[in-house]
């Protein structure tokens, strides 16, 4: 499948394992140049030499994007290796409290997990869309969770903070509505065992999907929910100019 990402270049966020690393080699099997992204430089070398193993194009970045000076750098060393970022995956994050009662879950691990998650996509959108904008093509995409829409009753911080991803999200696809860059959202469901959804109890089907997928440039917010392998195809698809599969749209 020819997903016309050649020539596209895309930095991943928190991609040296998991559904991060995952997402940037599906990314490089569609011809995009990845930007690896971590803190640890072995294992983020690991995932580039897996991409360039398989033919692709692939470099790292190191940094902690919980503060703006290693959000910085971040920028600065994707910059320096590509020269653009035209595809921007915030997958960084994850809770930080564990399973605990609301009642347990400390003001600290609130702020924690909201700067760990939310702000740190913040950080980089603020840092990169502008180019994008600039350039008149780009694509954002957050993976959020199932917690953000369903949340459990023992990960309240993180439920929260994927909520308030999942609401800029769809706020930064108005600001960037008629400049080519698009603005979506991927929401992980369990992993653990359990049936997995097509789409969510407050998601529905709409028309617009094909027409931002299809590069023009009106730009509409898309909400995914699925089980985790579909995230990695769903933030393949997200930034291509050619895909034409059903999305679903969030409603408040």
């Amino acid at each position: 499948m020819d997903l016309n990402l050649t020539g596209r270049n895309a930095l991943v966020t928190g991609s040296t394992s998991g559904i991060g690393a995952g997402i940037a080699i599906a990314l490089a099997r569609e011809g995009a140049t990845v930007v690896v992204h971590g803190r640890s430089e072995a294992r983020a070398k690991s995932v580039v030499e897996q991409i360039v193993e398989a033919g692709g194009k692939a470099h790292y970045a190191l940094g902690d994007l919980g503060n703006d000076d290693g959000a910085n750098a971040v920028i600065e060393q994707a910059l320096g290796a590509v020269k653009k970022i035209d595809i921007l995956v915030n997958n960084v994050g994850g809770p930080v409290e564990g399973k605990v009662s609301f009642f347990d879950t400390t003001l600290g691990e609130w702020a924690d997990s909201y700067n760990g998650n939310a702000l740190a996509a913040v950080r980089m959108i603020q840092g990169l869309v502008p180019a994008m904008k600039a350039r008149g093509w780009g694509r954002v995409i957050q993976i959020t969770s199932r917690n953000a829409i369903s949340p459990h009753a023992n990960m309240p911080s993180y439920g929260g903070a994927k909520a308030a991803m999942n609401n800029f999200t769809l706020g930064l696809s108005k600001e960037l509505a008629f400049t080519g860059v698009t603005s979506n959202a991927s929401c992980l469901a369990s992993s653990i065992r359990s049936n997995w959804i097509t789409s969510c109890g407050i998601l529905r089907s709409t028309k617009g999907g094909a027409r931002i997928l299809k590069g023009r440039r009106n730009t509409y917010s898309r909400i995914w929910c699925g089980r985790p392998s579909n995230d990695w195809a769903r933030s393949t698809i997200l930034p291509t100019t050619y895909a034409t599969l059903p999305v679903h749209s969030a409603i408040s």
